[in-house]
């Protein structure tokens, strides 16, 4: 299919210097790594989430009271997401890049290597079950297959290229029609399988034989719009330094008419078309280098001076 997401079998090819090995999933994570998170680590909402039949169940479902030396009241409980989990609830182990060192530096890496803002999430589903319903993402995702088999189906986008302020949920009804068609592609993924799936493409998965773990590898793309954006902002802070753009319409007017403001339009128009023409590529360039800095939290900083091993 034109277009469409395609696997990749993992560990025949080398990888780039930096990146921890997909040849062996445990190295990454594992269903180990995911019940130590939710066991032993303290987590908080929402570094988790339960899911069942495409709803996220409320916090109070799978939290308690942090006990005594920890005044907190959204930690993890789990006994509780042992219980939803048995009732057929996905867990959600969600910004692994924040939690789970070798995430954490696989993503920096990739994020590297890509140019673009990645953020890494792991779903641990019961066995014959679907955590989420037919949807689309508004970025691009990696599935790493880690434990278990997932049987997953794939339709074209009703929307191409989504921009992040564009979920799949203001375009439900399209949504779920296209999911209601025959699958473009249906697969299987197995430990090692790679799957990408760009943004828009409407997918769903549901576990096969035993409890499944997949991570999603979201890569957050910059986009053409991001540029427009911001040449169209330093564009209006230009026009701002002049006077008359910061100046009143007249008196009396029906800014809903467009006979009254079209000679105030015309005259705004050319002043952003010039200050846009006048906006150095270097300026864009490093407004974007801004945005790109503060998407990702930087590596880790020493805190401790004193008796730590370097």
């Amino acid at each position: 299919m034109n277009g469409a997401p395609d696997t990749v079998a993992d560990g025949s090819a080398p990888r780039p210097a930096g990146y921890p090995p997909l040849s062996s999933d445990q190295e990454l994570f594992s269903l180990g790594a995911a019940e130590e998170l939710i066991t032993r680590r303290g987590l908080r909402t929402p570094f988790l989430r339960m899911v069942k039949d495409g709803t996220a169940l409320p916090r109070a479902r799978f939290t308690s009271a942090g006990g005594v030396g920890a005044t907190i009241d959204d930690q993890v409980d789990d006994a509780k997401v042992r219980q939803l989990f048995a009732g057929g609830a996905t867990a959600v182990l969600q910004g692994l890049h924040r939690t789970w060192a070798p995430i954490n530096e696989f993503v920096r890496a990739l994020a590297v290597e890509l140019g673009h803002s990645v953020q890494a999430n792991a779903y641990v589903t019961p066995p014959a079950n679907q955590g989420f319903s037919a949807h689309y993402d508004v970025h691009d995702v990696f599935v790493v297959q880690v434990h278990g088999e997932k049987e997953w189906h794939i339709h074209r986008p009703v929307h191409e290229h989504p921009l992040r302020d564009e979920p799949w949920t203001s375009r439900a009804g399209e949504v779920r029609e296209a999911a209601a068609q025959p699958a473009d592609l249906t697969l299987t993924l197995r430990p090692g399988d790679v799957l990408y799936l760009p943004r828009g493409f409407i997918h769903s998965a549901r576990a096969l034989g035993g409890v499944t773990v997949h991570l999603t590898l979201g890569v957050h793309s910059w986009t053409r719009h991001h540029l427009a954006h911001a040449l169209t902002s330093q564009a209006l802070a230009t026009v701002a330094k002049d006077p008359w753009v910061r100046s009143s319409l007249d008196p009396g007017v029906t800014v809903g008419d467009t006979s009254m403001v079209t000679a105030d339009i015309a005259r705004v128009r050319t002043e952003l078309v010039a200050a846009l023409q006048q906006i150095p590529d270097a300026d864009i360039a490093a407004a974007m280098a801004t945005l790109a800095a503060d998407s990702m939290r930087p590596g880790p900083t020493p805190v401790f001076s004193e008796g730590v091993e370097q």
